[in-house]
């Protein structure tokens, strides 16, 4: 059976939509960076493979959604409650993250729970 040797950055394609999908987390270090570094690597690549541009739709429609929800919490701030709902979606957005991942490495696409399907 041959698989494909084709590279993406230099990365085999599992290791390529993994990375999309953990890509994300570089908003721990730099603030901004998991909402753009996902999309730019989903963009410079989805015309080359199928998989690339899905496992780069499901993780921008994460991320539109946990936009649209972290806006929600910032208002629901000034009652408390939004506090508990960033915590929420922080460690929500790293499990997420984390089991896409795992999913993308091997060769699977896992649509993250929660997420709204802006693209399709």
């Amino acid at each position: 059976m041959e698989q494909n040797k084709e590279e993406y950055w230099g990365m085999p394609l599992n290791t390529y939509c993994m990375l999309i999908h953990l890509s994300q987390l570089t908003s721990i270090i730099i603030p901004g960076l998991g909402f753009i570094l996902p999309i730019v690597m989903w963009a410079t690549n989805k015309d080359k493979n199928d998989a690339i541009n899905e496992h780069g739709k499901v993780t921008v429609n994460w991320l539109i959604s946990l936009f649209i929800y972290s806006i929600v919490c910032g208002i629901l701030v000034f009652i408390v409650i939004g506090i508990f709902g960033f915590v929420l979606l922080a460690i929500l957005n790293f499990i997420f993250a984390v089991i896409a991942a795992i999913k993308a490495n091997n060769g699977q696409l896992w649509v993250y729970p929660l997420s709204i399907k802006f693209l399709k």
